[in-house]
């Protein structure tokens, strides 16, 4: 590496060069939270709502249960693919700007000026010693 700099040093500064978000900004935090709410509250909507169904014989009230139910359902789903989305975002967010960093660090291995290779380096290896030179 020709640079002084360390390795994950150089990759936090590349990363804020990239102006990408952090994974951990507070927006997706809110709807990480939100998700987990919607889920949480549409399980116990859903669970609420059986419970009052069967507990009586008016079928005004049971319909309303119904209504209950799928709502806390769709609560469930809606809260399922916030998490997801924002949960699985953060993370693929980080890993794009990992692959990109790995793959500028691969391109600068091999567009190394052959100046700064050794003498006896012929590029066959990263240990100097030629495979061929060796049987």
């Amino acid at each position: 590496m020709t640079s002084i700099e360390p390795r994950a040093d150089r990759f936090v500064r590349e990363l804020a060069e990239l102006k990408i978000p952090d994974p951990a900004a507070a927006r997706s935090a809110l709807w990480l939270r939100i998700g987990v709410a919607l889920m949480a509250l549409g399980l116990v909507a859903a669970g609420s709502a059986y419970f009052l169904a069967h507990g009586t014989r008016d079928p005004l009230v049971q319909r309303d249960a119904l209504a209950i139910g799928l709502g806390g359902v769709a609560a469930c789903v809606v809260g399922s693919a916030l998490f997801l989305r924002f949960s699985l975002t953060g993370f693929l967010r980080f890993w794009m700007a990992r692959q990109s960093y790995d793959l500028n660090l691969l391109a600068d291995r091999l567009t190394e000026p052959a100046h700064l290779l050794t003498e006896g380096d012929t590029g066959h290896g990263r240990t100097g010693t030629d495979p061929a030179a060796s049987r």
